[in-house]
């Protein structure tokens, strides 16, 4: 294989241990790492070290002894090839882990200057459709949101680190390509931070390809109507507007990486320019320069993402290569067109670099295992001895040759092929190699395996490859409207067809395998994926074999050893206007809260609740219905005939929900256990505590609205807490605040009631829970108009940020016991701790034009006082931001939190029915 193969392997393999194994999401409380001054030494070192190990591959290739000397003493370039090898690895691993430093101290940086009252630079990349929409239109949220890139100079170095953009009201919203200083308050994430505008300055700049970027967004929203958010994954690599079920559809069919700009894309654009020129019958140079230039005109407009800067390079290689009359190895090319993004080092944990590398890798292989399938005359005759001389030595040889028999017809008859039986055979043989290498990735990201993967790609290739060039001449005939219509129609049916693909490839029966893999499964199945294209370029496929096998032994085995998680999770699931969450214990158990509603011909539970619960593994020990509305209890019947938990608790509050009647008919058809559950009950199981704080049964027999007999549900775990409302509305509130004492009440997470109605989440309810995060279960653009503006603005003022499932998809909440992560929208980050928090200022006023009004001199004064109380706490928290209501600035709530410490778990009172599941 090509020496610069190996040296690609080597660098990439330790940058990814330096970026992956430096910490990353903490909290902004900590204090920036001095990383700034020593990157540059860092940096000249790696690449120091990186060219020394170069040269002595290149040395050990040149001294290399043949083939016949195959004791290890005997050929010292292998040990020097070792040595070089290793210090690749050691040289990406000080390169990643430098970068990986400056990020994080960049990001705290950040939000440390946020929350000083500081402005940093927003360079606006656009906003956001709404995510969960159910007919997938790309209406905008009425809260925008949108992404950017957040800009920072301090002491002479640049910051620039990605952000998902929020704003904390309605109004004018920056346009794509916009840069504009930019006050508010952020959160310190894996990926970057995650930012909330409260003010903004006039624009000062602006970016001229982010900004055509915005224009063909919105040319794209106007010619293409409900389809738009396809053609923006598929066109300018725009994601945000694909719905979950839409994602989940293709990941199913196996065509995810279709709504990503990959080398798929790339390809297509300049074979269509290259076509386009033999048309016209232009010189050849004139059109691989054309098509060059496109292709690096289209990355820079989408902001250079890895899979398209990769496939840009390896196709200018190629290009370049074929006109200079210098072939080049296809390997080489590959080698080039991974390690070239790796400019910035963090691109190796991006999932769209790893599936760009693996996928071209394991179309290299493939072709290799094609060309080996090509008769060859000078082996004939020796594998014609080879076959007589088993038979004639004795079974044990003929046995072993059998193998070699069966695999020689198995190429004869591939080779016999001709035409599109041909074709197919050859495509079929190519999706298989490659499904099986980019499995590890697809099962750890998504957590599925699709065994139609090979035949929906086959069928989808065709489609894409009509699809692609129609709308681009679409877009690129916008000025004149009834052209660029003719261009739009003609690809609504392509679009369609995709869709429906997805579509049938998903409905396959057996066609998906969900999976939860842990991280020594995921390791030990991407080894066994890197043995099999090793195999298919070495010339002794023996080593590689045994290694893939000896991997995907430990993979299949591993899962058996794993205990859990060992944290708790607590998963609000996306089920639209309606609820569903789900607690994991440590030891990988269930218990689910709610089933979200139904519909005409389905129901949430069938849809979403029971694949989710699938995709992770693990019994249902226990579910609890907080009240029969339709919304909660519409896809419980099909949770309970696919998941059987064990035990159902709720209020007995009757109602006549069709839902509610399955639910009971599937219990007793199923022989669950059914509990009537009120105040002191309690249920441990993994070391995660249950309690039930509302409602008994004389408050439930006074009340005539189902919403007011929500099981209210506090699970504790370590010293952290959960408070899970229901619909719980201010009565029921108000009942639990006179029963119960604050301390009771006290949680880190609270999941708000009737899905953030202002009926419920009063101001005296919300100072006693005094959460560090809010959950609200709702749905995009649903009528009721949650969540309400007041709710909004009560959490906003209290500094305490809201995880919304009409925004962030489905989210994720891990504890230990102590530390307390969240993951939503792709994204990962440490929640900090009460003594962190304090409520956020105004310096500034935003009118409906965008203008900025400074602030006043009182505004300036309070700003001060809030710095010196953030030095006196010793950090800069990154809710902690710089708006507060006039009327909330003295209202003692900061004092009163900033005094809170770690609770342990409150005692069961004597009275309380205890449950103990059994341990395994």
């Amino acid at each position: 294989m090509p020496l610069l193969l190996h040296a690609t392997a080597g660098w990439i393999l330790g940058l990814f241990l330096g970026a992956s194994l430096t910490p990353r999401g903490q909290s902004a409380t900590l204090a920036p790492a001095p990383w700034w001054p020593a990157l540059p030494a860092a940096m000249w070192l790696a690449v120091w070290m990186a060219a020394v190990a170069v040269a002595l591959l290149g040395i050990a290739r040149l001294v290399r002894r043949p083939p016949t000397a195959r004791r290890w003493r005997a050929d010292p370039s292998r040990a020097v090839g070792a040595v070089a090898w290793i210090g690749l690895g050691l040289a990406g691993l000080l390169f990643g882990t430098a970068a990986a430093q400056q990020a994080q101290s960049c990001r705290v940086a950040i939000v440390a200057a946020l929350a000083r009252g500081e402005a940093a630079t927003l360079r606006f990349d656009g906003a956001m459709p709404t995510r969960g929409a159910a007919s997938g239109r790309s209406a905008r949220a009425p809260v925008p949101r949108g992404r950017g890139e957040v800009r920072l100079v301090r002491d002479a170095h640049r910051c620039a680190v990605p952000a998902t953009v929020r704003w904390a009201r309605a109004g004018a919203v920056l346009q794509a390509g916009d840069l504009a200083p930019v006050f508010g308050r952020a959160t310190v994430t894996e990926r970057g931070i995650r930012l909330e505008v409260d003010s903004v300055h006039t624009v000062t700049g602006r970016a001229t390809w982010r900004a055509l970027r915005g224009h063909t967004g919105a040319t794209i929203d106007r010619l293409f109507g409900d389809q738009a958010p396809l053609v923006r994954a598929l066109v300018i690599a725009d994601q945000d507007g694909i719905t979950p079920d839409i994602r989940d559809r293709f990941a199913d069919a196996g065509l995810v990486h279709v709504l990503s700009v990959s080398g798929m894309h790339v390809a297509i654009i300049a074979s269509a320019l290259l076509t386009l020129t033999a048309a016209l019958r232009l010189p050849s140079a004139v059109g691989v320069t054309l098509s060059l230039l496109l292709v690096l005109a289209y990355v820079a407009m989408l902001g250079a993402p890895a899979p398209a800067v990769r496939s840009a390079v390896m196709l200018m290689v190629v290009r370049l290569a074929t006109v200079g009359q210098r072939p080049v190895h296809e390997w080489t090319a590959l080698a080039l067109g991974a390690a070239i993004p790796t400019v910035d080092p963090l691109v190796v944990v991006d999932l769209g670099w790893q599936l760009s590398v693996s996928g071209m890798a394991a179309l290299l292989a493939a072709r290799a295992v094609l060309r080996r399938m090509r008769p060859d005359d000078r082996f004939t005759r020796a594998e014609h001895l080879s076959t007589q001389d088993g038979k004639q030595n004795g079974t044990r040889h003929g046995a072993r040759h059998g193998a070699r028999r069966l695999a020689d017809r198995a190429r004869h008859w591939v080779l016999r092929r001709r035409g599109l039986s041909r074709w197919l055979v050859r495509e079929t043989i190519t999706g298989l190699i490659a499904t099986a290498v980019t499995v590890p990735l697809i099962a750890w990201t998504f957590g599925r395996v699709s065994l139609v993967a090979p035949f929906t790609n086959l069928a989808a290739a065709p489609v894409v490859a009509f699809l692609q060039p129609a709308l681009f001449l679409a877009l690129l005939a916008s000025p004149c409207e009834p052209l660029a219509r003719l261009f739009a129609d003609a690809a609504w049916l392509p679009l369609l067809l995709l869709d429906r693909l997805a579509a049938v490839g998903a409905q396959v029966p057996h066609g998906v395998v969900p999976v939860a893999p842990t991280r020594v499964t995921a390791i030990c199945a991407g080894v066994a994926a890197v043995a099999m294209v090793g195999a298919t370029a070495a010339r002794r496929v023996g080593p590689w074999l045994r290694t893939a096998a000896l991997a995907l032994a430990l993979a299949v085995w591993a899962p058996l050893l794993d205990p859990g998680p060992g944290v708790l999770e607590v998963h609000m699931i996306d089920v639209g206007q309606g609820d569903a969450l789900a607690v994991r214990t440590p030891r990988g158990r269930w218990v689910l809260i709610d089933a979200g509603p139904s519909w005409e011909g389905g129901d949430a539970g069938r849809r979403a609740v029971v694949p989710y619960i699938q995709r992770y593994g693990g019994a249902v020990a226990l579910m609890v219905l907080s009240h029969a509305h339709e919304d909660h209890v519409g896809g419980a019947a099909s949770v309970i005939s696919a998941l059987a938990p064990r035990l159902w608790w709720e209020s007995a509050f009757v109602t006549a929900s069709r839902g509610y009647h399955r639910a009971l008919t599937a219990l007793r058809d199923g022989g669950q256990a059914w509990r009537r559950v009120g105040p002191g009950h309690r249920w441990q199981l993994d070391g995660v505590t249950l309690d039930v704080l509302a409602p008994d049964s004389v408050w439930s027999a006074a009340q005539q609205d189902a919403n007011e007999t929500s099981v209210v549900v506090r699970v504790s775990y370590g010293r952290r807490r959960f408070l899970l409302m229901g619909d719980a509305e201010a009565r029921e509130e108000a009942w639990l605040l006179e029963r119960l004492p604050a301390e009771e009440l006290r949680a880190d997470v609270l999941k708000l009631g009737h899905h953030g109605s202002r009926t419920s989440s009063t101001e005296e309810f919300v100072r006693a829970v005094s959460p560090l995060v809010g959950l609200v279960s709702v749905g995009a653009g649903n009528r009721y108009g949650h969540p309400s503006p007041e709710i909004l603005d009560r959490f906003a003022a209290r500094g305490v940020p809201l995880l919304r499932s009409d925004h962030e998809g489905a989210v994720v909440l891990r504890t230990d016991g102590q530390q307390l992560e969240a993951i939503a929208h792709g994204d990962r980050w440490r929640v900090p701790d009460r003594a962190s928090l304090l409520p956020p200022l105004t310096l500034g006023r935003q009118f409906p034009n965008g203008a900025n009004v400074r602030a006043s001199r009182t505004g300036r004064r309070v700003a001060r006082a809030h710095r010196f109380a953030h030095r006196s706490l010793g950090g800069a928290p990154p809710w902690s931001g710089i708006r507060q209501r006039r009327s909330s600035r003295s209202n003692g709530s900061s004092s009163s939190r900033s005094a809170c410490s770690p609770r342990p778990p409150a005692n069961c009172p004597a009275s309380s029915t205890i449950w103990r599941w059994p341990a395994r």
